[in-house]
């Protein structure tokens, strides 16, 4: 346990992007920026999703949940990466880093499970019609939302403790801007070998087996998109179904080449705005896919405006 207590005492020196001090400012305001955006796009969607009586379906309910983790997601992040590129302190805690590090693996994995659920929602509706309200009832969802937000926790608990008990043997300084495992593996001063097949297996349970599974729900859901007749029902089933797909495209497209490459096949400030982009950006990108592509949040945001909402 003495390892424990000199990384408690001592905590971590996030190195972030201190090598670009001329980007700094420029980065605080972009991170700002988008960290406002996510508060106010999510807050939005959760709001209108609760309030608007037409957006009471199982596809608003997982978006309202989809919204809930990008809030907690990105919170769990922005503030102290604000703090560190802010001024010349680049420190964190060890309980922070800990605290960190369990937050946002456990809602990142969550949100990898719960992009799979609204995929298989979007699939139901659309090749099963007749049987939706009855499959997608309320009860159906919310153990839905349970088993990814569980799942998530489960990865989270595993995957950090095991990361954790790692010694560092003084190695304190994290080239990073926040707490992650890839980060925190490179600081150990043992053999890593066993932790990154964990990290391994974990990706492909997250990171690779969730978008096969949605890949192959819109392989049946365009299959059922080209046999319907009418051109606007066409048209909508397509266009409910791209917003999620775009969602989905981002979020793993980012994230796989992060965790599913070789360490060295890119370079480490590479690495970095790729993560600052999937951590910072992506959560704000997502309510505006979702508004601009659809005509049910447009309305009731149209309603929310003028005060007509209820």
């Amino acid at each position: 346990m003495g390892w424990v207590n000199e990384n408690s005492l001592m905590g971590f020196i996030l190195l972030g992007f201190s090598d670009h001090p001329h980007l700094e400012a420029v980065l605080f305001g972009c991170v700002l920026f988008f960290y406002l955006l996510t508060l106010v796009g999510n807050f939005t969607i959760i709001i209108v999703s609760y309030v608007y009586p037409p957006l009471h379906t199982p596809m608003y309910y997982f978006l309202s949940n989809l919204s809930l983790l990008d809030l907690c997601f990105t919170t769990s992040l922005a503030p102290q990466t604000l703090v560190n590129l802010r001024g010349p302190e680049k420190t964190i805690t060890y309980g922070g880093c800990v605290v960190q590090l369990y937050i946002s693996l456990a809602l990142g994995s969550t949100e990898c499970i719960l992009l799979a659920v609204m995929a298989l929602d979007r699939y139901v509706a659309v090749c099963k019609p007749l049987h939706y309200v009855v499959i997608m009832n309320p009860q159906v969802c919310q153990q839905l939302t349970s088993v990814a937000w569980l799942s998530g926790l489960a990865n989270s608990l595993i995957h950090a403790t095991f990361t954790l008990q790692l010694p560092l043997c003084g190695n304190h300084r994290l080239d990073h801007f926040i707490c992650e495992v890839p980060a925190l593996l490179k600081l150990a001063c043992v053999d890593t070998t066993i932790n990154e097949l964990v990290l391994f297996v974990v990706s492909i349970l997250f990171l690779v087996i969730p978008p096969a599974l949605i890949l192959i729900s819109y392989g049946f859901v365009t299959r059922a998109v080209l046999r319907i007749n009418s051109v606007e029902a066409r048209h909508k089933a397509f266009s409910t179904c791209s917003s999620h797909l775009t969602v989905v495209i981002i979020f793993y497209g980012t994230i796989i080449y992060m965790y599913l490459q070789p360490s060295d096949s890119y370079a480490q400030d590479q690495g970095k705005f790729i993560s600052l982009f999937y951590t910072m950006v992506t959560p704000t990108l997502n309510p505006i896919i979702y508004t601009l592509r659809n005509k049910d949040v447009k309305e009731a945001l149209k309603k929310l405006l003028s005060g007509k909402l209820c």
